[in-house]
């Protein structure tokens, strides 16, 4: 009887002393209920124009891959009406047929012929622009290879930054809404775009500076929902010359975003 008296003072001081230190504790913590700006941030993409340059182990691949493919494959019908005719002139010259002469009036060698004197003229438009020449970063023509994203700059505090283009939501509106009306905003009506979804695709939260913070501002910073869309036309760019904008590749967005929100935005880029 004394030790089971003996356990339960034991297990009451204890859970008094679990009560007080939780009173205690919260009357220590700080108040963690912040109040945060809700924006919607733009990922707009270019897709790559042209396919990019082999490395030399692909393009060896790809050689044995068409030398494959032309030694299992059957032969094309242009490839049988050439033996035909090959076969018909060697008996028309034997005088054993008599073909009419419009039968032999284009040959299929003819043929061949045309085609590879136009192929000789054909010369394919360079991979390397005169944008990329100027680097001229304001331009969609330009590292046709790789996928660029548009950054726009954007104020926060007193600084400037290049940013994806992003904006604050407003009551009634849905999140996809805010996107598009922010890049409307910013990029004007000529930049037509195709959204991905209504889901954003990655998020990113910063806290003001402390002199905007100082100013009267209700919330402690801003939680950014991105959206993913893609250029419908790359003859269409940003329509506002007010706009401060360039259109980066993934390596330059590296060097020009701030590290934190860079590897934030990197996680959705693909």
């Amino acid at each position: 009887m004394r030790i089971l008296a003996h356990r339960s003072v034991l297990v009451v001081s204890r859970m008094l002393s679990s009560r007080a230190a939780a009173t205690q504790a919260s009357q220590v913590a700080p108040q963690t209920d912040q109040k945060w700006d809700l924006y919607a941030g733009v990922l707009v993409e270019r897709l790559p124009i042209v396919t990019k340059t082999l490395e030399p182990i692909e393009a060896k691949f790809k050689e044995m891959l068409n030398q494959i493919e032309l030694e299992k494959s059957l032969k094309s019908n242009h490839e049988l009406r050439k033996e035909t005719e090959k076969q018909q002139l060697e008996l028309l010259k034997a005088g054993k047929i008599d073909l009419d002469s419009e039968a032999l009036k284009q040959t299929a060698q003819d043929l061949e012929d045309a085609y590879n004197e136009e192929y000789a003229r054909f010369k394919p438009a360079p991979r390397v622009t005169e944008a990329d020449s100027k680097n001229d970063t304001r331009s969609l023509d330009r590292k046709l290879e790789q996928t660029l994203v548009l950054l726009v700059e954007q104020k926060l505090g007193s600084k400037s930054h290049y940013l994806l283009p992003q904006g604050l939501h407003r009551k009634g509106e849905s999140l996809r809404e805010t996107a598009e009306r922010t890049l409307k905003e910013c990029c004007g009506d000529k930049l037509q775009v195709t959204f991905y979804g209504n889901a954003p695709v990655g998020f990113y939260k910063y806290k003001y500076p402390p002199s905007v913070r100082n100013d009267g501002a209700a919330a402690v910073g801003a939680k950014v929902f991105f959206f993913r869309s893609v250029v419908k036309d790359p003859s269409r760019n940003v329509g506002s010359d007010q706009v401060k904008y360039q259109w980066l590749s993934q390596d330059e967005l590296q060097k020009q975003l701030q590290q934190p929100y860079y590897q934030s935005v990197s996680q959705f880029l693909l």
